[in-house]
């Protein structure tokens, strides 16, 4: 017969002994007895009272136990409550805050070596794998396009985005164009798509193309082969870098051949963690995934820890650690917000 108990029951002394056996665990990676308990937890129980304590938390799934221990162990249901509820944080030391202003501050503003650095940093401080998409490119916004003509077929596009930034770029066109043709079609971009993204320029210009294509007239003609010529495509694949994976290796519970083979098999593919990283974009502050929760059942032994970072409110990319589901949250939440705000910080344009 299923227990009619819910979490809601838990009493301020079985949230007490659960909290305390977690962290137990968490330190010690053996199953946690009654006496254990007893003895760690500072309260005047009596050993039957605390069994029967226990045996409500295992009621409720929250621990569970191992076949070959008397003691208990955490469920990932018991981990998210913990996590949820009762964790009680480890905030960053100021030597831990220097060391991570120190070692993206050596990145020199440079995206591609600050998640480097982060990620580094991440698998240092916790002693798991740290991971870091590299900082997407923030929001380009048209303000305004001047074309000059050049010869051979070429013409210098001046584009300003963002107000302040000037890209300039020589195109390979397919006629000659008078200075005329070029301002004309600058000042009809410009008007039309002024305050629009960089990248979604292009495909509402080839949507007019399709639209208007029987009334086109020589300046929309002009414009669009110059346009197409000038903005982007489409925008990169995100890309992350990882470090420290092989710690992974060390944690007594994951030393299983199999299990790690897939596991970085599918860092490799690459995909299904990013799919992963990209649930944290638009998320508020640090997210959890513990075990299942991540959708991957190859990440089912884990747990990630992830954070979006941001410059000047533009959400440039995620940051996180994956390790095992005993891991020291008190302390690896903490330092994935922390380094998070500094990444943020490091890629703000220096005035």
């Amino acid at each position: 017969m299923a227990s009619s108990k819910t979490w809601e029951s838990l009493d301020e002394r079985a949230q007490h002994l659960l909290r305390v056996l977690v962290d137990r665990y968490i330190r010690e990676g053996s199953p946690v007895g009654s006496r254990t308990l007893s003895l760690d937890s500072g309260l005047d129980l009596s050993p039957a009272t605390i069994r029967n304590i226990m045996a409500d938390l295992e009621d409720l799934g929250f621990i569970e136990s191992p076949h070959t221990s008397a003691g208990r162990v955490p469920t990932n249901k018991g981990y998210r409550f913990f996590v949820d509820t009762l964790v009680r944080f480890r905030p960053p030391t100021g030597q831990d805050i220097e060391l991570v202003r120190e070692r993206l501050s050596e990145a020199g503003g440079n995206p591609q070596a600050l998640a480097l650095s982060a990620s580094s940093l991440l698998s240092a401080v916790t002693g798991l794998a740290g991971v870091v998409t590299v900082p997407r490119r923030a929001h380009m916004s048209l303000r305004q396009i001047e074309f000059l003509p050049l010869s051979g077929h070429r013409v210098l596009a001046i584009v300003v985005v963002n107000e302040t930034e000037v890209q300039n770029k020589i195109l390979s066109v397919r006629r000659d164009f008078a200075e005329r043709e070029l301002r004309e079609a600058a000042n009809y971009l410009t008007a039309q798509f002024r305050g629009r993204d960089l990248y979604e320029v292009r495909s509402q210009l080839l949507n007019e193309l399709r639209e208007t294509r029987e009334s086109m007239n020589q300046l929309m003609t002009a414009a669009i082969e110059l346009a197409q010529a000038i903005f982007p495509t489409a925008e990169p694949d995100a890309e992350f870098v990882m470090a420290g994976e092989t710690n992974l290796m060390e944690v007594e519970e994951l030393a299983d051949v199999d299990k790690l083979r897939k596991l970085f098999e599918a860092f490799g593919q690459r995909r299904d963690i990013l799919h992963l990283l990209d649930q944290s974009l638009n998320a508020e502050g640090v997210q959890i995934f513990i075990g299942h929760e991540s959708g991957y059942k190859v990440l089912d032994a884990y747990s990630i820890v992830s954070a979006p970072y941001l410059a000047d409110d533009d959400t440039m990319g995620v940051l996180g650690v994956i390790g095992p589901t005993r891991m020291a949250y008190e302390r690896v939440i903490p330092i994935v917000d922390l380094t998070a705000k500094l990444l943020g910080r490091a890629l703000k344009p220096k005035n």
